[in-house]
């Protein structure tokens, strides 16, 4: 595994969907990949088998993710969110039901006063996505 350029790293904690949600992510977007995981072995804090640290891409940008061997009163919050950009109406389109499928829509893909096409759902395991057409963006 090669040494991080990526001085800020968006950091997602999950409870047992870490691999789960990495296969969902880097199936949804082009130009993605797994890039590592290291996982809990027997005896250790984690569930064996379960994500101690992995990092994955998504267009060139680097995610991390663990799944937390502590118990948490806490999940994702959608008062933060991963923007997309997407290139494409077909792609917003395809996007969007992939991630809102199993989870939620905060709102619906549609025209808004800040862009002819833009949805938000919350994926189902609680990750918040923003998904914005681009050139659409109304001035």
């Amino acid at each position: 595994m090669g040494v991080s350029h990526q001085k800020i790293t968006t950091f997602l904690m999950f409870t047992g969907q870490a691999e789960e949600a990495m296969n969902l992510y880097t199936s949804v977007f082009d130009q993605s990949e797994i890039v590592s995981i290291k996982r809990y072995g027997p005896n250790e804090a984690g569930a064996e088998g379960s994500v101690l640290q992995a990092r994955f891409s998504i267009h060139g940008q680097e995610f991390m993710c663990i799944d937390s061997s502590v118990e948490h009163a806490f999940t994702f919050t959608p008062s933060i969110s991963l923007y997309v950009n997407c290139e494409t109406e077909a792609e917003i389109e395809r996007v969007f039901a992939q991630l809102s499928q199993d989870g939620q829509v905060y709102m619906a893909l549609g025209a808004y006063p800040f862009s002819k096409k833009f949805g938000w759902v919350g994926d189902k395991f609680g990750v918040s996505w923003q998904l914005n057409l681009l050139g659409n963006d109304k001035e």
